[in-house]
């Protein structure tokens, strides 16, 4: 086992012993995974995206239940709550704020007033140096190896150009899940690292076991990215469903996003003005159908249906490319653990110089 430190920008900033994150991955950094990241001393961020308000305090009272560690929740910077959310981080004493697009500078600012880190999830060197400028404590930089909406441009490419643009401290995701990883991020200027489907691939995960199973049979080809689930690049696994949205022509495709908006709107109470606004909100700027802007409402009903419901026939599965590279669950105290022990074996074994 390993217990020593290995100290850097981001266990300072946030409190934790180990320079690893675990992302807030929707229906599934749930109370149980994130607390038990957090007990094994790195940092779980709570997936805040997929539950109501009411849910989302109850969610993090039980983590506050279940460690004393710090912890933190991911928030949708663009979401009509996003105030009301961070006001329960701020109440419940959380102590970071994770955003998956930039939050408002005005809103940085009041987080920070209170004590919460802010740390946002950039893909482009240009997103990095706006949040820097607006005061966001450290970024995570997600090179187009990470699974969910991703880019094109790999990690080792986006992260030295954002370690060179930035002065602070700078989170490496897309591709990691061992320590050799870590190392390596470490050598490129990394303050330490985020994983999500190694976190996911954990007995810890409340992920259903068939789905789990899905995943540890991958390779690494069997990760694809599709722009036909909700208009923007979504890199998951090659399934049933992605075969058949890949196929279909657009009444057939609009049939089934209205399909899903219906059982979205039943599961979240969500009215259809708001689903269609938080669809469009999701554009970006992108040329989408309608039946992609319901997509992009709803594609939380399409990950609900793996990673709750084990309906791998039926949903989506976000996955980083090292999916084709895991095949094991260990809990989160044994990857920490592991990651740490090959990280520290890693750099003794690098030549001396000087």
């Amino acid at each position: 086992m390993s217990d020593a430190p290995l100290a850097t920008p981001l266990t300072a900033l946030v409190g934790v012993r180990h320079p690893v994150v675990q992302t807030g991955m929707g229906w599934v950094a749930g109370p149980r995974l994130v607390s038990a990241t957090a007990n094994a001393g790195a940092l779980g961020i709570l997936a805040s995206a997929t539950m109501t308000v009411d849910q989302l305090r109850s969610a993090v009272r039980e983590v506050k239940s279940r460690t004393d560690a710090p912890f933190g929740v991911n928030l949708r910077a663009d979401a009509g709550d996003a105030a009301e959310r961070a006001r329960i981080i701020i109440d419940e004493g959380v102590r970071v704020a994770s955003f998956a697009l930039a939050p408002s500078r005005e809103l940085i600012a009041r987080l920070k007033d209170a004590g919460v880190v802010v740390i946002p999830s950039i893909g482009a060197r240009r997103h990095a140096e706006k949040v820097a400028a607006w005061g966001a404590d450290a970024v995570i930089v997600q090179g187009g190896e990470g699974g969910g909406h991703t880019g094109s441009v790999a990690t080792t490419v986006l992260l030295p150009q954002v370690v060179d643009a930035v002065d602070i401290p700078v989170v490496a995701a897309g591709g990691f899940h061992d320590g050799r990883g870590l190392v390596a991020a470490l050598a490129y200027g990394a303050a330490g690292v985020a994983m999500g489907t190694r976190f996911l691939l954990t007995s810890d995960s409340t992920v259903p076991d068939a789905v789990k199973a899905r995943y540890l049979a991958a390779a690494v080809g069997d990760v694809t990215v599709t722009t036909k689930v909700d208009g923007l690049p979504h890199r998951m696994l090659r399934t049933e469903l992605v075969d058949a949205l890949e196929r279909a022509g657009r009444a057939a495709s609009l049939l089934r996003a209205v399909r899903h908006a219906r059982a979205f709107r039943r599961e979240s109470g969500m009215g259809w003005s708001r689903m269609v606004r938080d669809g469009l909100a999701m554009k970006h700027g992108k040329d989408l159908t309608w039946s992609q802007v319901l997509l992009a409402a709803n594609t939380p009903m399409l990950l609900k249906a793996s990673m709750v419901d084990g309906r791998t026939d039926l949903g989506v599965m976000a996955s980083g490319q090292v999916a084709g590279l895991i095949d094991d669950l260990p809990s989160c105290a044994e990857l920490v653990d592991r990651i740490m022990t090959e990280a520290l074996a890693t750099l003794r074994a690098l030549p001396a110089t000087g």
